[in-house]
């Protein structure tokens, strides 16, 4: 679906579109939608107290990242969530080691006991796309993990 651009009003009357603050300075579009899908998307924004024009520009971000992501370029920040067994031998020092293998893109990391069994490890990172899907998949890879997941955003 492409959505035609309308040319911004022109406040100065010299053909350009300035706003008081130039970064505030918007584009707007129109789109076509089949109104089944719409309507749900208004249902969801609500309750969440998004506004359309938020709801698409968030939309439009994730979009992006995941085309980032997708082609391995680009600086990327988030977060690897894993849950893992700590009674698997090896399992902790393994993770801790690969962790260290990545220490100029790992920010930080938290653990959590879930249960007798079971830790949560949140790993958040900064860097280039290629080094994070390594870590990600070196960590995810680690003999005890049972589940990951990679949040990514573009900076």
């Amino acid at each position: 679906m492409m959505a035609a651009r309308e040319k911004p009003h022109d406040h100065h009357g010299d053909g350009d579109h300035v706003h008081d603050d130039e970064r505030h300075k918007v584009t707007r579009f129109s789109a076509s939608v089949d109104p089944t899908l719409l309507d749900e998307f208004d249902a969801n924004i609500e309750k969440i107290g998004y506004n359309r024009s938020t709801a698409i520009v968030a939309a439009m971000r994730n979009f992006i990242v995941d085309r980032v992501w997708e082609s391995e370029g680009g600086e990327v920040v988030g977060a690897i969530t894993m849950i893992y067994d700590h009674h698997k031998s090896g399992v902790t020092g393994e993770l801790t080691d690969i962790q260290h293998d990545y220490y100029h893109e790992i920010t930080a990391s938290t653990h959590v006991h879930i249960d007798h069994d079971n830790c949560l490890e949140i790993v958040a990172f900064r860097g280039e796309t290629r080094r994070i899907k390594a870590l990600s998949e070196r960590l995810s890879t680690c003999r005890g993990v049972k589940q990951s997941k990679i949040t990514t955003l573009k900076i």
